[in-house]
């Protein structure tokens, strides 16, 4: 990268030039070239207008959260301890990858027993890029959005994919 203060050819990647130590870090973002790297780049989680978390605890049935998951017509549920922490998540992934064709009796068994805990989780002001990576890097179809630490919607690929869709209609 040239240095615009000094002209010196600097290794790409510099964050400051050799000669002048100028900061080079601003010079070296990049830079949308259509609608859509704008808003992955400048809309935050939040412009995704998040739907409401469903949460149950972790002693819930999995009877009680794939009938919640049916009624609510979702696919995925938090799991949030008493002070409303999250804890874990339930997906339809976790339901097939855990319990179906594994379990002859599951009804009655705990989520703690079946869900993902810790998951990976966004903020209402992240980049709507920093929610993609993390769905695209682990493969999540959902992901819990928190304000504060506290879990207040769930985003979800889908949602991305609407998203980039009405954009590209404009």
């Amino acid at each position: 990268m040239i240095c615009p203060s000094c002209g010196w050819v600097n290794i790409p990647g510099n964050e400051e030039c050799v000669n002048c130590q100028q900061d080079l870090t601003p010079l070296d973002r990049p830079m949308a070239s259509n609608c859509v790297e704008r808003s992955l780049m400048e809309d935050d989680v939040a412009h995704l207008h998040p739907k409401k978390a469903i949460s149950i605890r972790p002693t819930t049935t999995l009877h009680s959260a794939m009938q919640a998951m049916l009624a609510c017509e979702i696919g995925t549920l938090l799991v949030t301890d008493e002070q409303g922490k999250l804890v874990g998540i339930l997906s339809e992934r976790d339901l097939l990858t855990k319990v179906a064709g594994l379990h002859d009796s599951y009804a009655q068994l705990p989520v703690s027993d079946f869900m993902t805990p810790g998951p990976e989780t966004v903020e209402t002001d992240d980049p709507l890029n920093f929610a993609l990576h993390k769905m695209d890097g682990g493969g999540y179809r959902h992901l819990p959005v928190m304000t504060e630490g506290m879990p207040r919607g769930v985003v979800s690929v889908r949602d991305m994919l609407r998203h980039i869709v009405k954009l590209c209609k404009t």
